[in-house]
Formats: C-alpha cells, sequence, structure tokens
C-alpha cells in the first residue's frame, strides 16, 4: 500500500491508504449553514429498551409511575448491555411495542413517557472529578450505568469497549474517531467546533481506564473548524499529554473502525477479530463526550446532537434531541418538509435506511435524519443482470469479492456467501455506490446476514432442545435406574428377612425336636434310679 504523510501539531505522522474506498460529494455544508439548536420539549417520548448490540433491557418501571429526567427505566443484567433512561421528567403512559429506527422496519418494546414539562433530575451518582483516584471498575460501571454506547453507530457498549480482557496484549492506540466521512452527516463535526473540552475530557478518562501510550483524534481534512479547534484543546490540556490530532484524506469509508485503524496504524484486525487484539481501541467523540457527562457530572446519556438535512428539510441543522424524540415532532422546527421531498433515512445515504413514517424515535445511534430531493438521491433504477465488472471488487474497503457474495445469496447458498466472508461486509454501500447494474448489493447481503443468523439461531434451538431431551432422557434412566436399584434391594432385603426366618425357624424346629428327646432320656434315667 502506498503511504503518506500528514502535519500534527509540527510533527511528521506516517499515514497507510486502505484498499479500496470511493470519493463522493460530502454535501456537509447545507445543515452547517445554521448554529446548533436545541430541540424543544417533545408531546411524549418514545424510549426503545432496545438501542445497544447486547442483551435486551427490562422495564424497571410500570404504566402511571412518575419518573424523573435520567432515572433508570430499563435494564439487563447482561455483560453486554447498556441500560436506558428517562430524558425528561414524567408519566409512564405505555409499556409495548412501537415503530423504531431498525432496518427490518419491525416494531419494539418501548417505555413511552408523556413529559411534565418540569424537567426535574433526579438524584444523580456524585462527580467523579478526580477520576484518577477512583478504582478503575468503578467508573467502567458508572459508564455501563450511564447507558452510553458507540454513537456513532455501532451501539456497542462503551464499557465493554473499555475492559479488554485479561491476558490480551496492551493497548497501544486509543483512536477518537472524528472523521465522521458519510456524506450529509454534520453532527460529529459540529460537536467538535462547539464541546471540543468535552470530548478531550472523555478521551483522557479513557485513555486512564485502557493505560494507552498513545491518543490519536482522527478527522478528515474536510473539516478545518473542527480540526484547528480541537488542536487548540489538545494543546491547551494537561489531562491528556499523549494526545495527537491526525488529519486523514477523505475518502469514504476512513471512518469505519478497521479502515481507520489501518490508516492510523498499519495494523489489520483480524477476520472476525476485535480491534483490541490489535492493541487498539477506537471511539467516537460524541461517546467521548458522553464519558465525559457521566463521570465528571454523573449526567447519563439521555440526548444527542442529530443531524436533519437535505433538500427535503427547508431549515437543515443540528439539534440537540432528547432521546426518545419522535422525528415527527423535530421536522417541523427545522422549517418543516419542502415539495422536493422525496424520502425519510435514518442515517447517511450508503448506511442509512428508509423509513415508512416519521413516527419513529431518535436513539442512541442516530445521528441523521435525511430527507433528501431525488436530485441528491434518485428513486433506485430497474435492476439489470450483473455484468461481471468487477468494480464492486475494487471498490471494496475490506477486500471482498461482493460479486461471489452475490451469486451465492441469490442461488440461496449460504453458506458459500458465509464463506465467502461475507460476515467480513461492513455494509458500507460502495460496491452498491459503483455497480453499472444497480444492484442494491447492501440490501441483499444485509438480508444474507440475517437469515443466517437466523438459521445460527434455530440450528442452537434445536442444539438445545437436543440437550434438553438428552439430559431428560438420562434424568428418567437415572430415576429408573435407582428405582431398579431400590426394587433389587428391597427383593434383596425381603430375601434375606425371609431367609433368615426360615433358618429360625428350621433352628426353632431342630430344638422342638430335640426337647422331647431330652425328656425321654431324663424320664430314663429316673427310672432307673427307682429300682436300683
Amino acid at each position: 500500500m502506498s503511504k503518506f504523510y500528514t502535519e500534527d501539531n509540527n510533527q511528521i505522522r506516517k499515514l497507510w491508504t486502505f484498499s479500496g474506498g470511493i470519493h463522493i460529494p460530502d454535501n456537509k455544508a447545507q445543515s452547517l449553514t445554521r448554529p446548533a439548536g436545541k430541540a424543544e420539549m417533545p408531546q411524549r417520548l418514545v424510549i426503545p429498551l432496545q438501542q445497544h448490540i447486547g442483551a435486551p433491557n427490562e422495564p424497571l418501571v410500570a404504566v402511571g409511575d412518575k419518573v424523573l429526567k435520567g432515572q433508570m427505566i430499563g435494564q439487563s443484567q447482561g455483560f453486554v448491555s447498556a441500560p436506558v433512561h428517562a430524558s425528561t421528567s414524567g408519566t409512564v403512559v405505555d409499556i409495548g411495542d412501537h415503530p423504531v429506527a431498525h432496518p427490518s422496519a419491525l416494531p419494539g418494546p418501548c417505555i413511552v413517557i408523556e413529559p411534565d414539562k418540569e424537567d426535574k433530575w433526579a438524584d444523580l451518582p456524585p462527580p467523579m472529578e478526580y477520576y484518577a483516584t477512583w478504582d478503575k471498575r468503578d467508573i467502567r460501571n458508572r459508564i455501563r450505568e450511564s447507558g452510553i454506547v458507540g454513537m456513532g453507530g455501532a451501539s456497542f457498549p462503551t464499557s465493554v469497549k473499555l475492559s479488554p480482557p485479561e491476558g490480551q496484549q496492551d493497548i497501544q492506540s486509543l483512536i477518537i474517531n472524528g472523521a465522521e466521512c458519510e456524506p450529509f452527516i454534520t453532527s460529529d463535526d459540529v460537536l467538535m467546533q462547539n464541546h471540543a473540552e468535552r470530548i478531550i475530557n472523555g478521551a483522557a478518562i479513557m485513555n486512564y481506564l485502557l493505560d494507552a501510550k498513545e491518543c490519536l483524534i482522527a478527522i478528515e481534512d474536510n473539516k478545518p473548524e473542527a480540526i484547528e479547534v480541537m488542536k487548540k484543546a489538545v494543546a491547551a490540556t494537561e489531562k491528556l499529554d499523549n494526545a495527537h490530532v491526525v488529519v486523514i484524506p477523505t475518502l469514504y469509508p476512513s471512518g469505519s473502525e478497521k479502515q481507520l485503524i489501518y490508516i492510523l496504524t498499519g495494523k489489520e484486525v483480524p477476520q472476525g477479530g476485535l480491534p483490541s487484539q490489535v492493541g487498539v481501541v477506537v471511539q467516537n467523540v460524541s461517546t467521548a463526550a458522553a464519558v465525559s457527562d457521566a463521570v465528571l457530572e454523573g449526567k447519563p446519556l439521555i440526548s444527542r446532537l442529530v443531524t436533519l438535512t437535505g433538500e427535503g428539510i427547508k431549515e437543515p441543522q443540528n439539534l440537540e434531541v432528547l432521546l426518545g424524540t419522535q422525528v415527527e415532532e423535530l421536522v417541523p422546527q427545522v422549517g418543516g418538509y419542502t415539495n422536493q421531498a422525496s424520502k425519510l433515512i435514518m442515517g447517511g445515504p450508503m448506511m442509512g435506511f428508509s423509513m415508512r413514517s416519521d413516527a419513529i424515535p431518535v436513539g442512541k445511534a442516530n445521528n441523521c435524519v435525511l430527507v433528501p430531493s431525488l436530485d441528491e438521491i434518485p428513486n433506485p433504477e430497474n435492476i439489470s443482470a450483473c455484468i461481471r465488472c468487477l468494480r464492486c471488487v475494487d471498490a471494496c474497503p475490506m477486500g471482498l469479492v461482493p460479486q461471489n457474495m452475490y451469486w451465492h445469496v441469490q442461488s440461496k447458498a449460504l453458506d458459500k456467501a458465509k464463506e465467502n466472508n461475507l460476515f467480513d461486509c461492513v455494509e458500507c454501500g460502495c460496491c452498491s455506490h459503483v455497480c453499472p447494474s444497480r444492484i442494491p448489493l447492501v440490501q441483499f447481503f444485509r438480508s444474507a446476514k440475517a437469515a443466517n443468523l437466523q438459521l445460527d439461531r434455530d440450528q442452537q434451538k434445536k442444539e438445545r432442545a437436543r440437550e434438553r431431551a438428552e439430559a431428560r432422557n438420562e434424568r428418567l434412566e437415572k430415576i429408573a435406574a435407582e428405582k431398579k436399584a431400590k426394587m433389587e434391594a428391597k427383593k434383596a432385603a425381603m430375601k434375606k428377612k425371609k431367609e433368615a426366618a426360615a433358618a429360625l425357624k428350621k433352628e426353632q424346629e431342630e430344638q422342638a425336636a430335640a426337647k422331647p428327646a431330652a425328656d425321654t432320656n431324663e424320664e430314663s434315667t429316673g427310672s432307673e434310679g427307682q429300682d436300683g
């Protein structure tokens, strides 16, 4: 791979280029023309119980309960999990399935809160201002209990990423991801420009937990304002003396975790492996800010910056939004829809997904609501047959062969697709973007992954059923063996008892038979004495 260099605080740092990737219009200017604002209090909050990868949450409240801002309302006992909290004070009016932001468009379990407009906080845990004096386990637990997940889209529980397995190599690099390579989205850019100190504080806390040798803050070169602000923040802090702002070239998907690791370190995460296996941990800038809020102020994750943009929005803008606020309540705050609105997408144009309605709540991992015009994102054209041009192979940043994967998926040979590294696909959309046949490859791959996972779940169910059946048979066999042993022991005891009784009877009979003879002898002896 070719190498190039970037200037970082007057230092020269080597960077690597990954294979594939595409240059596409970033379309970021329209949402940056207005300063970030704060969304109004919604009429109701629909808070999904599943806003993370891992074990689902169970509600801790019931319909009719009064809740306070920041109060935990859903929790799981699983390690890979993150609780959810009330975004404001109010009353729980419903607990049930509601539409949520998910590619499947299926509803999910939610807690619905009717705000009381008082916005009254619950009692918060004490700030850990001097976190270096606290036990690291307590800090990780604070991050977990605050419900913090990866806010760049992955939604993996942050506390888990900050707890590398024992015996694994030391963490060399903590990467704070401010690349934000997806077109249209500017929420991280705006956060860096306006809240650099929170990001630096969060990075310092995570650096302390991981004891990383270096902290690299990666930003694409199309964000000059954010770059300057973050450089000044790094230079001004005393909490993070191993931090460097690294400017990387704009190339989609440079913000993807594995690609970013390679760009900055030249390290490749093994197939099916985790970044920590090569001594790297990656966290989003929004996640870093949330960690700062949780540790230094005791505040759980209850809001986030969201980009509302596209030519279908009258006044594109970034808003600080309470989690659980529905899109239908946000759009009027940015001028409403224009007559150019063609579709509604949660996320960006490459990795986002279309929504059937705007009655969808904003969750922890949702950083953008995109309402594009047909000029910005045309409707899908008629799909034609694959012409084997291999453009998808050239564009794939993971070095996969999407063409082969597509053929296997089309023929329902899911095992073959899996063998062709289906699960290494990061669903970046590069292959779909360059395909001259307009084949929505990512949709096929996403569906195939879901089908494979369902097969695995079905197989696991069968395996569990087989194990239960075997355990039941073993249990019944054991019970039968124990019963048989008891019966045999009982028979043996009865036989022994009968034998003992028979022996006693025989002895008694022998004694009885011997007694008349003894009596006769005594009588005979007595007679002889008289005669003498």
